[in-house]
Formats: C-alpha cells, sequence, structure tokens
C-alpha cells in the first residue's frame, strides 16, 4: 500500500472532507475498508491509517511498553484515546471531529500529504512551516542518507 502526492482540498461546514481519490484507489487495491484518524504523535497535523495499518503500529508501540508500568501504562492511553475510527460515505467523504479540527489547526482548507503506508492531514499554514527549504532538505538528506558512510 502506497500513499503518494500532497493534494489540496477543503473541508464542508460539517467538518467532512473528501478523501482524494487516488488515495481512495489505493485503499480499494489493498481490501481495506476501515480507518483510523489520530493527531500526530510530533507535527500539528492529522494522520489517517488504513486499519491493517494501525493495527500494526499499535502492536509496536505495545511491544515497547511494559503493562505494569504506570508511566507505559499512561502513554498507551492516551496514545489510544486520541484516535477515532472513520468511515468513508457512499461519496467517498469522512467527518474530521471538531476535537480533531482543533488539534490540528484546520480550519477550511486542508492538504493530503502521502506517506507511504499512512496520509497526513494538514492545515496549508502548518505545513508550509514545517517544510524545509529545498536547499535546507538537500542538505539534511544527504547528512541522512550519508551518516553510515565511512569517509
Amino acid at each position: 500500500m502506497r500513499f503518494l502526492g500532497n493534494i489540496e482540498a477543503k473541508t464542508d461546514a460539517k467538518g467532512r472532507a473528501f478523501l482524494p481519490a487516488v488515495f481512495r484507489k489505493v485503499l480499494q487495491a489493498s481490501g481495506e475498508e476501515n480507518l483510523v484518524l489520530r493527531k500526530d504523535v510530533f507535527q500539528k497535523c492529522l494522520v489517517l491509517y488504513p486499519e491493517s495499518v494501525w493495527n500494526e503500529r499499535l502492536d509496536m508501540l505495545k511491544a515497547q511498553l511494559r503493562p505494569w508500568k504506570p508511566a507505559h501504562q499512561q502513554m498507551f492511553r492516551q496514545f489510544v484515546s486520541e484516535a477515532e475510527v472513520v468511515t468513508l460515505d457512499g461519496n467517498g467523504r469522512f467527518l474530521i471531529s471538531k476535537r480533531l479540527q482543533k488539534v490540528a489547526e484546520i480550519d477550511q482548507d486542508i492538504q493530503f500529504i502521502g506517506m507511504d503506508d499512512t496520509v497526513e492531514i494538514w492545515s496549508p499554514k502548518n505545513l508550509t512551516q514545517t517544510l524545509k527549504t529545498e536547499e535546507e532538505f538537500g542538505i539534511e538528506f544527504e547528512n541522512i542518507m550519508n551518516a553510515g558512510d565511512a569517509l
């Protein structure tokens, strides 16, 4: 499953958004129907997970945590309590709750970013503030990709 692209869209007055057709096709091809929407852990955006990907990530998190440690239990509780199951209606729309709109600072304009196995949903302002310039990106990309090379 590969979601790719940067697509501008809008929410309607009820907070519904159309999942871009290119992303709906990826879901259909993979047989996915159920989705989970959650705020990102690090950025002011939302992440839309196909259910199978959500379950994999949840299993990865649980494997790192010890259920009898209060701090671990609290982390797991917060992680799962901030997630919402969403479904596409017959027109390919899904509801972004008021709570999630608020934490991601989403108004009417949104941008969908395909992130391979998930889709991020951004306010254009937050996305612009987060992205690096082309020069900064090139330098950081080179540093990360060459980090294991011996000089």
